[in-house]
Parts: structure tokens; sequence; C-alpha cells
């Protein structure tokens, strides 16, 4: 499914994965408030170029749904339930995938690094979509597990990005229509 010919990440060919940024995770997770917000800007930028989300939230049921800040700006139908680590191995998410079939890119960020991010990436790898981690909105709870992790994905191929990275490649172009709009969520990032 990878487009070999462009290494960057168009916002025709991507869709914004979050893992499990929920509510009883999150403030266990090194800068936890930080990978939110960055997520936050991710998904905000998603919904102005019309790129497609999905939400993982891991056992819900026990750990809360997603955290207030960001299922604000998600809907019902695009959280996919799971109890695996691994997203891929969750039907709902190669469904929901397999109905945006020109949508070959998969940006991922959340949580936990080293655990349910790591193990959807290298699974969503092995199937052949391009993969794109944003770093800055990806956590774990102790850094030398999120590095490792980092080092780990990178080693088998998989990119690593930070999110203001990643929406200046879905622009694409300072005269995007959504330039300015855009502009004003990476600029959150230093307020």
């Amino acid at each position: 499914m990878t487009n070999e010919a462009s290494h960057l990440n168009r916002a025709e060919d991507s869709v914004l994965l979050l893992i499990d940024l929920q509510e009883q995770l999150v403030p266990a997770i090194d800068r936890g408030g930080d990978r939110v917000a960055a997520a936050a800007r991710l998904l905000r930028a998603a919904r102005l170029l019309r790129i497609p989300v999905r939400v993982s939230e891991h056992m819900a049921e026990r750990i809360g749904g997603t955290v207030p800040e960001l299922a604000a700006l998600i809907e019902p139908e695009e959280i996919i339930a799971k109890s695996s680590f691994s997203g891929w191995d969750t039907d709902a998410l190669r469904a929901a995938l397999g109905d945006l079939p020109a949508r070959n890119r998969v940006i991922v960020a959340g949580t936990e690094a080293h655990v349910c991010v790591m193990q959807t990436a290298l699974d969503l790898h092995s199937a052949r979509f391009a993969v794109s981690v944003v770093t800055d909105a990806t956590g774990s709870r102790f850094e030398e597990d999120r590095l490792a992790a980092f080092e780990r994905m990178r080693g088998a191929g998989i990119t690593l990005v930070t999110s203001e990275m990643t929406i200046f490649e879905w622009l694409e172009r300072g005269d995007n229509d959504d330039f300015r709009e855009a502009l004003a969520i990476i600029k959150e990032r230093g307020a």
C-alpha cells in the first residue's frame, strides 16, 4: 500500500490514528499534557485539511475514555475499542482503514510509545502502510521506554516526525487556502 514516490506525508494520502490517549493513562505519562497538546494540534489540523481521523481506546471500561481535550474533537464513530496492544489486531481498525483505500499513510501518535503505539505501528508497517510516528505527540511513563521504542521503530523503517513537520507536509505550500488557519494551530506550540 505504500507510495514509494514520496516520503512526505501528503494530506490526500493520510489518516491520523491517535492511540489510547485515555483519562486514566495520560496522567501517568511523562509530559502527558504536552503529548495531548501536540495530539490536539494534529487533530485540529487534520479536521481543517479534511484528513480522516481514527482514535483507539484500550479497554475503556477499565482505564476510561479519551481525555476530554481530545474527546471534544472526535466523533463517536471514529473511536475504535480494543483489548489487544496492537490496534491492527482489531477488526474494527482493519475495517476502518480498509474503508479508506486511497489513504496509505498512517500518521500515528499516542500512548504508550513502547507498547500500543509501537506494536500498532510495526504491524501497520508490515501490512505495507507508510507509517509515521509523531514523536512530540507520543509518550510513555518513562523516557527510556519512549526513546527505545523510537529507536526500534526507526530501525524497522518507520518514519519519525513531529507535529509541526507533519502539518507543514500536509499543507505542502504557503499559498494553500488553509495555510493561515493551520499556521495559527502550529503557533500554539510556543504559546
